[in-house]
């Protein structure tokens, strides 16, 4: 296992962030689309890590890409840990959080602004800061 800035014990994982996060953020698991309260959320600030307060994102990356999880264009540097992922019967590049390895979602090359990528968010795996 990797050595992240901030390591704790699954069990501290756990007590921290609740069930619905901890299922996010440490197992990797998904919210249902169009659920999380970041999806349509347009607030000028910074979107940061839920589990340890690392900023990710600014908002003014943020954008609707109408696929029902928030959408940034990019993310702020040296804030994300790229890893392929196979699961599913797919290839695509899971995003962690490079300060505690909290899986955020994943990004594709499917964007549409000049950057051309779309990093989809889980909402319940970023907190927002103004």
């Amino acid at each position: 296992m990797k050595d992240y800035k901030v390591n704790k014990s699954e069990a501290e994982w756990k007590e921290q962030l609740g069930f619905e996060r901890y299922k996010i953020l440490r197992q990797k698991g998904t919210e249902f689309p169009h659920s999380g309260k970041y999806n349509l959320h347009f607030e000028k600030g910074t979107y940061v890590c839920g589990a340890c307060g690392e900023p990710l994102f600014a908002s003014d990356s943020k954008f609707d890409s109408r696929c029902g999880w928030p959408s940034f264009d990019e993310a702020l540097p040296g804030k994300i840990e790229y890893v392929k992922d196979t699961s599913h019967g797919m290839v695509r590049t899971e995003i962690m959080c490079a300060n505690c390895g909290g899986h955020l979602g994943h990004v594709f090359d499917d964007g549409p602004t000049p950057t051309g990528q779309r990093y989809c968010v889980n909402s319940l795996s970023v907190d927002f800061k103004e």
